[in-house]
């Protein structure tokens, strides 16, 4: 640029060059901002006039939904297939209860009993040798020995222990002679599963119905065995000798 010149000082002509240059930027900025503002404006029109194209077209779209009507006219037509299925299936369902009686249960519910050949029944003691006047105490353990659970009375109603002379030939005493225990325990037993229970045993003599004198098993070699119901259990031997001197 030229220095200023004339009868001004130059620091008035450059203001009046920078004054003319702020103005010139400025009418170019406000004319670029009219025409962004036309292009942006018309975009609008544009996309106005075509969702006015869209609301118009969707009236003359409409008659398609006019097909709605001819579905009530084709569940007419097939109607009666829905209650002719209902009324075969009902029969069925409600019938059912009634005509069908219900299967027998399969082996291994629990409602099946135990046979005997299905568990074991095993008796211990809780010593080899006992002196005169102690209290012999059984363990009675019954097993399932079957595939599958089954129903078993294991209570004291259906146990009994038995102490005989060593060869087996007399009975000297029953648990359930003279004490006799109606208790009832109805037990699921799964396979392999086993019921444990104890009687004690007083060291005397019994009868049935414990119509005789009961008297101190004397000294010697005896055994015993174990029942549930039917089922015995191997015999086992224990001592009987006199009591310590003191």
């Amino acid at each position: 640029m030229n220095e200023p010149s004339g009868p001004l000082p130059p620091e008035v002509y450059w203001r009046r060059r920078l004054l003319a240059t702020g103005v010139a930027v400025v009418a170019v900025a406000v004319v670029i901002g009219l025409i962004i503002w036309a292009s942006s404006s018309g975009n609008d029109d544009d996309s106005s006039t075509t969702n006015a194209a869209a609301s118009s077209s969707s009236p003359a779209s409409s008659p398609p939904a006019s097909s709605a009507p001819a579905a009530p006219a084709e569940s007419k037509t097939s109607a009666p297939q829905p209650p002719a299925q209902s009324s075969s299936a009902a029969p069925a369902r409600s019938g059912a209860p009634t005509t069908t009686s219900p299967p027998p249960p399969a082996e291994g519910a629990n409602g099946v009993p135990c046979s005997d050949q299905a568990i074991s029944v095993v008796l211990y003691t809780d010593k080899p040798t006992y002196a005169k006047g102690d209290q012999p105490v059984f363990t009675l353990v019954t097993t399932n020995g079957g595939l599958a659970p089954c129903s078993r009375d294991v209570g004291k109603a259906a146990q009994n222990v038995v102490v005989r002379s060593l060869d087996g030939t007399r009975t000297l005493w029953a648990a359930q002679d003279c004490a006799p225990d109606k208790t009832v325990k109805e037990q699921v037993l799964g396979p392999g599963q086993q019921v444990t229970d104890t009687v004690t045993w007083s060291g005397t003599t019994s009868s049935p119905g414990c119509d005789k004198p009961r008297a101190a098993i004397p000294v010697g070699a005896y055994q015993a065995i174990a029942k549930l119901g039917a089922k015995e259990s191997a015999p086992i031997t224990f001592n009987v000798i006199a009591p310590p001197q003191r």
